[in-house]
C-alpha cells in the first residue's frame, strides 16, 4: 500500500462511519490528537511519540495531540500540537476524517484525527517529546497485534504489540486500535469502553 492509496482507503472509510462524540459537560476537558500516516523507509506509517521522561505523562506512548486552548476547533488544536510537537505542518482541510472521542479517565475526551501526508520533510521533536517512531501500516493490521490480558477481577486489558519494548495500552492504545479496525481492515469496532490502566488515570 501506498500512501496515496490509504488516503483513498480512508477516504472512503471515514466517509460511512458514524463516530461517536461525548457530551459537552463541565467536568470534561477536550483534547484532540492526530493518526499521521506518511512513507518512512519504503512503507506506509503512522506516526507514534514516546513522551519525554518528565512532567504530564512522562514516558508514555502517545499520538501527536493535545488539549484545545481557548476557542480554537478541535480539528485546529490537533493540527497546532502536530506542528508544535514534531514540526509538521498539515493544514486542517487536509484531515480525511475523524474516529471516536475517547474518553479518558484523566478527564479528557480525546478526539482523534487522521491525515496523510506525502512529504513530510525532517520531523523535530520538541521538549515535550522524547522519540518519534514510526509504525508500519502492516505491522498495526496483523493479527498477533491486539494481545488481551485477563485480569483477577474478569476484565481484560489490550496491549497492542507494535515491536520490541514497544506495547501500548488505552487511550493510545484503544484511538490505534480503532483506527486498525475501521480503516485498514473495514471492522465497525468501538473501544471507548476498554479499561486502561491504573497509571493513565492522571
Amino acid at each position: 500500500m501506498t500512501v496515496q492509496e490509504f488516503r483513498d482507503l480512508a477516504v472512503a472509510r471515514l466517509r460511512d462511519f458514524d463516530f461517536r462524540t461525548s457530551a459537552d459537560v463541565p467536568e470534561i476537558r477536550r483534547a484532540a490528537v492526530v493518526l499521521c500516516v506518511l512513507e518512512h523507509a519504503g512503507q506506509p506509517c503512522v506516526v507514534v511519540i514516546r513522551r519525554a521522561y518528565r512532567g504530564r505523562n512522562a514516558g508514555q506512548w502517545a499520538l501527536p495531540g493535545g488539549r484545545v486552548e481557548g476557542d480554537e476547533s478541535l480539528v485546529d488544536a490537533g493540527v497546532r500540537e502536530l506542528r508544535e510537537e514534531i514540526g509538521l505542518e498539515v493544514d486542517a482541510e487536509r484531515v480525511l476524517g475523524r474516529l471516536d472521542d475517547f474518553p479518558a479517565a484523566s478527564g479528557f475526551a480525546i478526539t482523534p484525527f487522521v491525515v496523510a501526508v506525502d512529504d513530510p520533510g525532517t520531523l523535530t521533536p520538541n521538549h515535550e517529546v522524547h522519540a518519534i517512531h514510526f509504525v508500519p501500516l502492516a505491522r498495526l493490521a496483523a493479527d498477533d497485534t491486539p494481545h488481551w490480558v485477563d485480569r483477577e477481577d474478569g476484565s481484560r486489558l489490550l496491549q497492542l504489540k507494535l515491536g520490541e519494548a514497544m506495547t501500548i495500552h488505552a487511550p493510545t492504545g484503544a484511538m490505534l486500535l480503532q483506527f486498525r479496525d475501521v480503516v485498514l481492515l473495514g471492522r465497525d469496532t468501538r473501544v471507548a469502553d476498554l479499561l486502561q490502566p491504573d497509571w493513565t488515570h492522571r
